[in-house]
C-alpha cells in the first residue's frame, strides 16, 4: 500500500509569494531556509572554467571526498576515511540513503517535535514509524538523553539535528555524550543531520562523530557554503554501512552533478567569504531578537545556530497557516507556518528565516510592526 505523507505546507506560502511577485508586489522571502547569497566567487569561477573545458558525466570526485575528510580532521579532530564519504544530490538523498540503509519497513525512529518536516515524511514514505518526542521550551526544543532513555520500548533509531530546524537550538557537548551513551546501551542507531554546522552564534556545534564514531552523518553544501541550488551534499557512513549506502546511491541517484562537485571543492577553501555570510546572519538575528518582543512575539526558541526564529504566535492565532498567508498578503513578508514542523502544536507557531540580506530584514521588520500593532490593539480591547 502506498504511504500517505503530508505536503510541505511552506511550499503553498511560497507559491502565493511568487504569484504576488508576478503581479508586481514587492515580496521578502523569509519562508525557506536558503541563503540569499550565491556560491563563493571562486567556486563560480571554477564552474565557468569547467563548463568551457570539460564535457563532464557521471562522476564522483575523489579530491572532494579527501577534502571533506580533511574538514572533519581540522574542525572536529575526527578521522574519517574517503571510503566513508558518499557524495549525494544534496542532504535530502543522503537522509534517504541513511534511513533505507539502516532500517527495514516497520522500524521505529525517534525525532524531536518540532522538527524538520521531511524527517517525519521520509520515514512514512519508507514505511517506517516516526516516534515524535515533544520538546518544548523547558527542553530548549531539543532531544535529550533522558527523553531517549524514557522511550519504551527503545526505538530502532533516532534522528538528531543540531543546530535544529525550525528552532536553531544546539545540543551541547555533554548532552551529546549522554545521548551517545544511552544509544549505545539501548542499541539505538543514530543519524545526525549536521547541515547547519558552521552557522552558530557563540555556541560550539560538536559532531556526533566525536562521541559516536559509528553514527551516520548527513551534511550539505546548501547552508554554510551557500550552494542550495547546486544540489550537493554528503553522507558519512560507518564502515559496516558503506556497501549498503553506496548500492542505494548508485541505483537511486547515480551521482551528484559533476559541475557542483568541481565548484564544491573550491568552495571549501573560501572561508573568508563564507564567514562574512555568518556575520550577516548574526546581525540579522540581533535585529529580529530586538524587534520581535515589540511585535508581541516574546516567546521564541533560542536561535543558537542556523538562521531561523521559531516564534509562538498563539496570542494571535490557532491557525499558523492562515496567519502566515494573511501576513504575506498584507505586508509582502513570506514566512513558514509552524504546522509543518509540529503537527500537534505547530498551529500556534511560525518560523522566520533570516538568511536574507540585512536591508531586507530591516524592511521586513518595518512592514510587520504596524501589522502586528493593529492586532495588539485587538487583543487589548
Amino acid at each position: 500500500m502506498t504511504a500517505q505523507i503530508d505536503p510541505f505546507k511552506a511550499m503553498f506560502v511560497s507559491a502565493l509569494a511568487h504569484r504576488l511577485k508576478s503581479e508586481g508586489r514587492d515580496v521578502i522571502h523569509m519562508e525557506f531556509g536558503q541563503p540569499s547569497t550565491g556560491a563563493p566567487a571562486a567556486a563560480i569561477a571554477e564552474a565557468h572554467r569547467i563548463l568551457d573545458s570539460e564535457a563532464m558525466g557521471y562522476w564522483e570526485s575523489q579530491p572532494l571526498k579527501a577534502r571533506i575528510c580533511q574538514h572533519y580532521l581540522e574542525i572536529y579532530g575526527v578521522e574519517v576515511l574517503p571510503t566513508q564519504i558518499i557524495l549525494t544530490c544534496g542532504a535530502s538523498p543522503a537522509l534517504v540513503l541513511a534511513l533505507s540503509s539502516c532500517f527495514a519497513p516497520g522500524a521505529r525512529v525517534a525525532m524531536a517535535r518540532p522538527g524538520y518536516v521531511a524527517y517525519r515524511n521520509n520515514l512514512k514514505a519508507l514505511h517506517m514509524e516516526p516516534v515524535e518526542i515533544e520538546c518544548g521550551p523547558e527542553a530548549r526544543y531539543q532531544l535529550s538523553a533522558a527523553a531517549l532513555a524514557a522511550i519504551d520500548p527503545a526505538p530502532d533509531g533516532v534522528i538528531l539535528a543540531s543546530p535544529a530546524n525550525p528552532t536553531g537550538t544546539i545540543i551541547p557537548q555533554k548532552e551529546l555524550e549522554a545521548i551517545a551513551r544511552v544509544c549505545h546501551e539501548r542499541g539505538i542507531t543514530v543519524i545526525s543531520d549536521e547541515i547547519y554546522h558552521g552557522i552558530s552564534y557563540g555556541m560550539e556545534t560538536p559532531s556526533i562523530l566525536q562521541v559516536m564514531p559509528e553514527a551516520w552523518v548527513v551534511n550539505s553544501f546548501s547552508k554554510y557554503f551557500s550552494m542550495a541550488g547546486w544540489r550537493l551534499g554528503w553522507l558519512v557512513a560507518p564502515a559496516d554501512g558503506i556497501d549498503a549506502a553506496r548500492a542505494r546511491m548508485s541505483n537511486l541517484f547515480l551521482t551528484p552533478p559533476s559541475l557542483s562537485q568541481h565548484a564544491g571543492l573550491v568552495a571549501m577553501d573560501c572561508t573568508e567569504e563564507l564567514e562574512g555570510h555568518i556575520q550577516t546572519y548574526a546581525r540579522n538575528r540581533e535585529l529580529l531578537l530586538a524587534a520581535l518582543p515589540e511585535l508581541g512575539l516574546a516567546r521564541i526558541a533560542p536561535p543558537d545556530g542556523a538562521f531561523y526564529v521559531y516564534a509562538d504566535v498563539s496570542d494571535y492565532t490557532d491557525d499558523s497557516m492562515e496567519f502566515c498567508k494573511q501576513l504575506l498578503q498584507d505586508t509582502g513578508v513570506a514566512t513558514a507556518p509552524g504546522i509543518d514542523f509540529d503537527p500537534v502544536h505547530g498551529n500556534r507557531f511560525m518560523r522566520i528565516s533570516f538568511a536574507v540580506s540585512t536591508p531586507l530584514v530591516e524592511e521586513a521588520i518595518r512592514r510587520m510592526k504596524p501589522w502586528f500593532a493593529a492586532r495588539n490593539k485587538g487583543l487589548r480591547s
